[in-house]
C-alpha cells in the first residue's frame, strides 16, 4: 500500500471492552499512519491524581493539579505515540483497573478534556493518524469523513475484557468485570461533557461476531471507498 497522506485522520469511538485499541493499532499499521492512544492520555491524568492522593471525581480538588499538568506525546520507533507524564514514559504504570477508573472519572471534567483535545489535534493534524476513544468523531475531529463506532453486545464485551485481564495475570472474577464495565458504560454515556454517542456521520461496526482482522478489513474497505 502506498503511504497515506498526513491529512488522513480516522476516528474510532465505542464503549469499553469492544477492542478499539487493538483494532486501531492494526488499522494504523495498514494505513501507514501513527496510532494515537487517546485513552492513555486520560489514564496519565488519572495516574497523576492518584499519585497526589486526589479524588479524580472532584473537579475542584483537581484544579491546582491541572494548572501545572505536564502531559505530552512522544513518537516511538514503531510510529505510535507514547504518553509522557512530567517527562516520564508512564506506559507501564497506566494499564491497571485502578488507573482506568480514575481516567474515566477525570475525563468527565471539561478542563481535562479541553487540554487533552488540544494535544490530540496538534499531533494528528501534523501527521495524520488513527485515534480511538469516546468522543473522537463528535468532539476532537468531527469533520473527518472516516468515523467509525465500534460496538458489540454487552456479554461479548464482558467476556473479552475478562479474558484480557486474565491474560494480564489479574485476579478478578467475571462478575467483577461485568460490574466494572457496566459502571464505565454508565459514566461514559451519562457524563455532561462529551458523552459517548454517535450519529449518522459514523459507520457503525458491530464486532459481536467478527474477528479483529475482519473489523479492520471492513474499515479499510470503507476508507478506500471514500
Amino acid at each position: 500500500m502506498t503511504k497515506s497522506p498526513p491529512s488522513l485522520i480516522v476516528a474510532i469511538d465505542g464503549p469499553s471492552g469492544v477492542g478499539k485499541s487493538t483494532v486501531a493499532r492494526r488499522l494504523a499499521k495498514q494505513l501507514e499512519v501513527p496510532y494515537l492512544d487517546t485513552g492513555a492520555m486520560y489514564r496519565a491524568v488519572g495516574l497523576k491524581a492518584l499519585q497526589e492522593r486526589l479524588d479524580p471525581a472532584d473537579q475542584i480538588s483537581l484544579e491546582p493539579m491541572l494548572e501545572g499538568l505536564d502531559v505530552r506525546l512522544q513518537r516511538a520507533s514503531d510510529g505510535a505515540f507514547h504518553v509522557l507524564l512530567d517527562g516520564e514514559d508512564v506506559e507501564q504504570h497506566i494499564r491497571t483497573e485502578k488507573v482506568g477508573a480514575a481516567a474515566s472519572a477525570v475525563a468527565t471534567h471539561r478542563q481535562v478534556r479541553q487540554q487533552m483535545v488540544t494535544l490530540q489535534r496538534r499531533c494528528a493534524e501534523q501527521l495524520g493518524g488513527v485515534l480511538e476513544g469516546r468522543d473522537i468523531g463528535t468532539q476532537v475531529f468531527p469533520d473527518t469523513p472516516y468515523k467509525f463506532f465500534l460496538d458489540a453486545k454487552p456479554e461479548v464485551r464482558y467476556r473479552r475484557r475478562y479474558l484480557q485481564l486474565q491474560e494480564q495475570g489479574r485476579d478478578i472474577s467475571y462478575d467483577q468485570v461485568v460490574e466494572e464495565v457496566s459502571e464505565r458504560d454508565r459514566r461514559d454515556r451519562g457524563r455532561e461533557d462529551s458523552p459517548l454517542t454517535f450519529d449518522q456521520t459514523y459507520t457503525l461496526v458491530d464486532a459481536t461476531d467478527l474477528t479483529v482482522d475482519e473489523v479492520v478489513a471492513e474499515m479499510v474497505l470503507q476508507i478506500r471507498q471514500r
